[in-house]
């Protein structure tokens, strides 16, 4: 696979792959040829899109096709153990999964595997009689599936709701980081200026980076949320997204999104609720993230009249902010 991806009419060996990865996801790519990209192919990949919460274009890009990719691990395939560039996979998500159930802390169920999911796979083994090593075998799988059944919450969202709740009341002392797609660079500046205004360390990305990349630049900003101002599929109206993986969700995400979701609705057409996603910077920042897509992309009139009403939206927007980490005055 290239870089760019592969698309609606393209041919070969990659399609072949992608078309033998999608079906033994369960989604038909028939009556396209093998190695051909026709419309069941596109289809098929918008449908695998969807059920992975991704954005849903029908193009085969980098995030998609490591999705894919991630999607052919279950736990017990492999040996799991925190490394650099760290493993990634459903059984990464799993695992991290049962061990939250647990009581051990292993962080968000991202399906990324990072220090603190190592140390909780150490503090489990521990706790069972296991060697403490920190990597999750077949021995360790076998002990996490017997005592499966005493599994409860998730651990990981209780201390996020915690950590939210626990912090400084209002924006004072808390970082943002603020990273706009093209086109959404003044709204990006108002809104930064006005979280400055509110006590925020406030940063602004306009660089137009890919998702991991700006990622990677809001974890070592060390923000308290990270805040992307996009197009995006809202053809229902603008929404705000939270990080999901459909057996977790982030609390504070989910928090922040609802409260300023809430106040765009005062100011521009939306969706009736927020919706969780994994998109990349929802999925790789290591704090709360909430992408707001306010346009349907491609979507000329919503863009003019976003822009045309650039100060009520970036009001509404840090008032939504300022409601969603606890500054009921905001």
């Amino acid at each position: 696979m290239t870089a760019a991806g592969i698309e609606r009419g393209a041919t070969g060996e990659a399609v072949r792959d992608l078309q033998r990865r999608l079906a033994g996801l369960g989604h038909d790519t028939s009556p396209d040829e093998p190695g051909e990209f026709g419309p069941a192919t596109e289809a098929a990949v918008r449908a695998f899109q969807e059920q992975r919460r991704l954005e849903v274009d029908g193009l085969c890009g980098p995030q998609t096709w490591s999705a894919l990719v991630e999607s052919g691990f279950t736990l017990g395939d492999r040996t799991l153990y925190f490394r650099q560039p760290m493993l990634r996979g459903d059984d990464v998500t799993e695992l991290q999964h049962r061990l939250n159930a647990l009581g051990f802390d292993a962080g968000r169920e991202d399906g990324i595997l990072g220090e603190q999911t190592a140390v909780a796979v150490a503090e489990f083994q521990r706790n069972v009689g296991l060697a403490p090593d920190g990597f999750c075998g077949w021995t360790t799988v076998a002990a996490l599936r017997r005592v499966g059944k005493l599994a409860a919450g998730s651990v990981a969202s209780v201390r996020e709701r915690e950590i939210l709740d626990r912090g400084p009341r209002g924006l004072g002392g808390r970082r943002v980081f603020i990273t706009t797609a093209p086109g959404f660079e003044a709204l990006g500046d108002a809104v930064c200026r006005g979280l400055s205004e509110a006590g925020a360390g406030a940063l602004l990305d306009s660089a137009g980076s890919d998702d991991s990349t700006t990622a990677a630049a809001a974890n070592r900003f060390g923000a308290a949320l990270v805040l992307a101002l996009r197009a995006g599929a809202a053809d229902s109206g603008c929404r705000c997204t939270y990080f999901s993986s459909g057996t977790f969700r982030s609390e504070a995400g989910f928090r922040v999104a609802t409260a300023v979701q809430n106040e765009l609705q005062t100011v521009l057409p939306t969706a009736p609720e927020p919706t969780g996603k994994a998109y990349g910077i929802l999925r790789e920042t290591r704090m709360a993230a909430v992408v707001c897509e306010l346009v349907e992309r491609g979507d000329i009139a919503a863009m003019r009249n976003v822009v045309a009403r650039g100060g009520d939206v970036s009001r509404a927007i840090v008032r939504g902010v300022r409601r969603g980490v606890g500054d009921v005055e905001g």
